[in-house]
């Protein structure tokens, strides 16, 4: 606890620099960029949903360049395969003409990878890389390769054109911290865009965090404590995301098949201690779980058949579980 007292505004100030930095070419959309800096500093992966030309990709490329992060992207299509993205071994001719295989790392050796339209490729591949995101590592024929930290996937979906696609398995989609939305521009800010895009805008992007910073900070997240009644609220949450549990309301079980996992608490309590520092204090109050548990949640409860007949929205069903939720001191 000692690093935790003596450091406090650690993250705060990266915080401030970094959203500083993006606001010279990325513009609005504050709650994503906060929890993709949530997500970055908890060590989690993101499923950025939204439809094409909100800047997703702008976001990510000019991140990376913030945080002085190898940045990569791949642009999943049906004929993408496997070694692709984790790369494979090819045949190479040394100085006394013998051959030997030599591997070469494919795009997912980054450290802030782009995912971009996750959903457009075969089930092997979005595989393939979703075991890099749990495991931190590749095997290619016996042979394992470390990815480089921090290390985190940034995956890409679009709502609108699902014809073709593979939608993710409820058991992969799980592997990501955090699921956000892209939301459209306000008028004033579509006024900053067309001024910082198509004038003579270059601005000057100056590097606020490195990789030793972000692990550094990973560490001070995870000492935060968490009073036992504000950790049995989250826990209160995440079961009442079950149709078969006491707590869970009519809606639940009348529209869910599964609740959320134990990697759903975690989110939420992770997330909810970063949320903490942010905001100057050293304790997770309430607040910070009910700030987490939509990107936490959302994709982690899984609709029936009536549920997605009637196009509910998970965001609307956990605004039920948090509105009948009591806060306790016990």
């Amino acid at each position: 606890m000692e690093q935790l007292t003596e450091n406090p505004d650690q993250i705060v100030s990266s915080y401030r620099s970094v959203k500083r930095e993006l606001s010279k070419v990325f513009v609005g959309q504050d709650s994503l960029v906060d929890n993709l800096f949530c997500s970055l500093i908890c060590g989690g992966h993101v499923l950025i949903e939204g439809i094409p030309g909100l800047g997703k990709t702008l976001l990510v490329k000019t991140l990376g360049r913030i945080l002085n992060l190898d940045y990569s992207r791949i642009q999943f299509t049906p004929d993408l395969m496997p070694a692709d993205i984790i790369g494979t071994n090819i045949v190479k001719d040394d100085e006394s003409g013998n051959r030997r295989f030599e591997f070469y790392k494919g795009p997912v050796f980054g450290q802030l990878i782009l995912a971009d339209e996750i959903n457009r490729a075969t089930p092997k591949t979005q595989s393939a890389l979703l075991e890099a995101m749990q495991e931190n590592n590749v095997t290619v024929f016996g042979v394992e390769y470390e990815l480089q930290q921090p290390f985190m996937v940034l995956a890409t979906q679009n709502p609108m054109e699902l014809e073709g696609t593979y939608p993710l398995p409820e058991a992969q989609i799980d592997r990501f911290f955090f699921k956000l939305k892209v939301l459209y521009p306000n008028s004033t800010e579509l006024e900053e865009i067309i001024d910082k895009t198509t004038e003579d805008y270059q601005p000057e992007i100056e590097v606020v965090m490195n990789a030793d910073m972000i692990l550094a900070c990973r560490n001070l997240v995870r000492q935060v404590p968490i009073a036992s009644h504000v950790k049995k609220y989250a826990i209160r949450l995440v079961l009442a995301t079950h149709p078969d549990n006491n707590l869970a309301r009519n809606s639940i079980k009348e529209y869910i098949r599964y609740g959320a996992s134990p990697r759903g608490i975690q989110t939420i309590v992770l997330a909810a201690k970063m949320s903490a520092l942010l905001d100057g204090r050293t304790n997770v109050a309430f607040e910070d779980i009910r700030n987490a548990a939509k990107p936490a949640l959302r994709h982690r409860i899984i609709r029936n058949m009536k549920g997605e007949a009637e196009a509910i929205d998970p965001d609307f069903l956990i605004d039920e579980i948090l509105h009948s939720t009591f806060e306790t001191t016990k």
